[in-house]
């Protein structure tokens, strides 16, 4: 268990120093332009989302749906967590400076990151045979079809 924790918070700390570091790129970088910053932005939820989508493949082959998704759901909401209070903090804004809107933008553009690359490399594992439901199955078919078949007599 120990283990288990260790891997969802080293995890949750590589998303959030993902953020970090566009957040000081775009501060010392690009202060002022913000189609670079709206571009280094962009890159950090495709960063996210292709870790994810690694994480959910990965994980997706030798552990059932249900575990290794709450998994990743005590990941993102951690990780989402310190991305919109925290994140801010570092590069030296407050985390409700751009507004109500702002904030929960960007909430939900982290939880439309996070979803659609863990989807994304769940459907990949599944799409190619290598999820563990369907290597269960797998198993299972190949049991059955070694055992020859039993003679009945009447």
């Amino acid at each position: 268990m120990d283990r288990r924790w260790r891997t969802i918070g080293v995890l949750a700390g590589g998303l959030f120093a993902v953020n970090v570091v566009a957040r000081l790129i775009t501060r010392f970088g690009f202060d002022s332009d913000d189609a670079a910053a709206d571009r280094v932005s962009l890159a950090m939820f495709v960063v996210i989302g292709l870790a994810l989508a690694v994480v959910a493949f990965r994980w997706g082959r030798v552990r059932p749906l249900a575990v290794w998704a709450a998994d990743v759901t005590v990941v993102v909401l951690i990780a989402m967590a310190l991305t919109v209070l925290v994140g801010p903090l570092v590069v030296g804004h407050s985390p409700f400076a751009g507004g109500a809107g702002t904030f929960f933008a960007q909430i939900w553009l982290y939880l439309l990151a996070t979803g659609l690359g863990t989807l994304g490399g769940y459907l990949v594992a599944t799409a190619l045979g290598l999820d563990y439901r369907s290597q269960q199955l797998k198993r299972y078919a190949e049991v059955k079809s070694a055992k020859p078949r039993r003679v009945v007599r009447r």
